[in-house]
C-alpha cells in the first residue's frame, strides 16, 4: 500500500511540475502588450512627430517656483498661454475668444508646462504618470464649456504620453486672470 501512496505522490508531482514549467514558458498577452507599450514610450519623439518645440521656461513673475519635487512627485505652478512671439493669448472666453480659441490657449499652455517639465527632468521618457490637471479658464459669468476649453490642455497630454497621459482634472471658470489671460493650468506629475 505504501508503494501504491508513494507512487500517486510522484505522479501528482511529476504533472505539477510540468504545467508549472508550462506556465513560465507561457508569456501572457498582457505581458507582450505592456513591454511593446513601454519600448515604444517616446514622449520627445512623439513631441516632435507633432512638430513641437519645447522653449526655454518663462521665469515666475513672483516669489515661487516653476516646480516642486517631493518623493516621486512634480506639482507645477500654474502656466498661461505665453505664445513663442513673447505675448499671451488674452481675453474672456464667451466674450473676446471663442471655445476653438481657448483649446488652443489651453494647448499652448500645455507646451509651456512641458518646457518646464523638461527643464526640471531632463528627459520626459521619466515621466510614469500625468496626475492631475486643474484647468482655469478666464470666462463670462455665462459661459458653461469650461471642459471644452480645457481639452486642448488634456488632449495634447495624452498625444505626447499616450495612456500615461489621462489624468484626473478640474475645469473651473474665473472671473479673472493675472494680465487676463485666457487659461492658467496647473499639473501634478508622477515621476520615476
Amino acid at each position: 500500500m505504501k508503494t501504491y501512496f508513494s507512487g500517486i505522490l510522484v505522479l501528482v508531482l511529476m504533472i505539477s511540475c510540468e504545467q508549472s514549467q508550462q506556465k513560465k514558458q507561457e508569456t501572457p498577452k498582457e505581458d507582450i502588450v505592456e513591454e511593446k507599450a513601454i519600448s515604444d514610450y517616446n514622449p520627445e519623439g512623439k513631441l516632435k512627430e507633432l512638430g513641437i518645440e519645447l522653449s526655454t521656461p518663462s521665469a515666475p513673475v513672483a516669489n515661487y517656483v516653476n516646480a516642486v519635487r517631493t518623493g516621486n512627485l512634480i506639482f507645477m505652478a500654474g502656466k498661461g498661454p505665453l505664445q513663442s512671439n513673447g505675448e499671451n493669448i488674452t481675453g474672456k472666453i464667451g466674450a473676446d475668444l471663442s471655445i476653438e480659441e481657448g483649446y488652443y490657449a489651453a494647448r499652448v499652455t500645455a507646451i509651456n508646462q512641458l518646457s518646464v517639465l523638461k527643464a526640471e527632468l531632463g528627459d520626459l521618457s521619466k515621466v510614469k504618470r500625468i496626475v492631475k490637471v486643474l484647468g482655469m479658464v478666464n470666462a463670462t459669468p455665462d459661459f458653461t464649456d469650461h471642459p471644452k476649453v480645457i481639452n486642448g490642455y488634456s488632449d495634447l497630454m495624452v498625444a505626447v504620453f499616450g495612456e500615461k497621459g489621462k489624468h484626473a482634472r478640474a475645469a473651473v471658470g474665473m472671473g479673472s486672470l493675472p494680465s487676463n489671460i485666457a487659461v492658467e493650468i496647473e499639473m501634478i506629475v508622477e515621476v520615476e
